[in-house]
């Protein structure tokens, strides 16, 4: 049984208690291999951690003015949820994917973060809002005549790893990785009590246990 009672103290669980290595180890061990997204995508400030459903977004390239600029951008933005993070890939990032306004819409809907399989723009604006963004860099090219959202709340891939709508994202310093929404309660419960067990591990070998005996009675490492 989960010892959360709902989906926003489950997140906030997670952050508080979590880090992606443990659930990446978690997810290895259920057989679930390919979750971690690409190592260039990466907070724009090392403190930042994220924790939420996928609203899943998929990009293409255009090339100059389009009958309906930025596509289906906005669409996506205003159906955005609570405790959902908007996740986008696609396209051959000739531009940048995200910025100032897109994060003001986002999070006023409560949203709980941004993850870019491309490049963002407006960082001092972003980062003044406090509010946690991924993505491969930043890259000031504008959008309008370059990018446009063709669907929104579809399977996507992003490098290796397949995600559907309302699949869980975690995100922190050492990356993001997706955790199926089928197996999600039991990852994160076996996720937690590794954790716990690795707070006994370090602290037994800080008393001299070597590492070879701390395997062998914690099978953790």
């Amino acid at each position: 049984m989960a010892i959360w009672k709902n989906e926003a103290e489950m997140f906030a669980l997670m952050k508080e208690k979590l880090y992606t290595p443990v659930v990446g180890d978690i997810l290895d061990g259920m057989g679930y291999y390919h979750q971690f997204l690409p190592q260039e995508i990466r907070p724009l400030r090392e403190d930042m951690k994220l924790a939420g459903k996928a609203m899943t977004v998929l990009m293409i390239d255009v090339f100059g003015e389009q009958k309906k600029p930025f596509g289906l951008l906005t669409e996506a933005l205003d159906q955005l949820e609570e405790n959902e993070i908007y996740i986008a890939t696609g396209g051959t990032k000739r531009c940048a994917y995200w910025g100032e306004l897109l994060t003001a819409t986002a999070r006023t809907r409560g949203a709980v973060g941004a993850v870019l399989n491309g490049w963002h723009r407006d960082t001092p604006q972003v980062l003044s809002q406090n509010w946690p963004v991924f993505s491969t860099g930043c890259y000031a090219q504008d959008s309008s005549v370059r990018t446009q959202v063709v669907d929104f709340r579809c399977p996507i891939e992003v490098g290796q790893v397949t995600i559907h709508d309302g699949d869980l994202l975690f995100g922190d310093v050492d990356g993001v990785l997706a955790i199926p929404k089928e197996v999600a309660e039991e990852v994160l419960e076996k996720a937690l009590e590794k954790a716990a067990g690795e707070k006994k591990v370090r602290k037994a070998i800080e008393g001299s246990m070597t590492a070879t005996e701390a395997f062998r009675v914690f099978g953790i490492l």
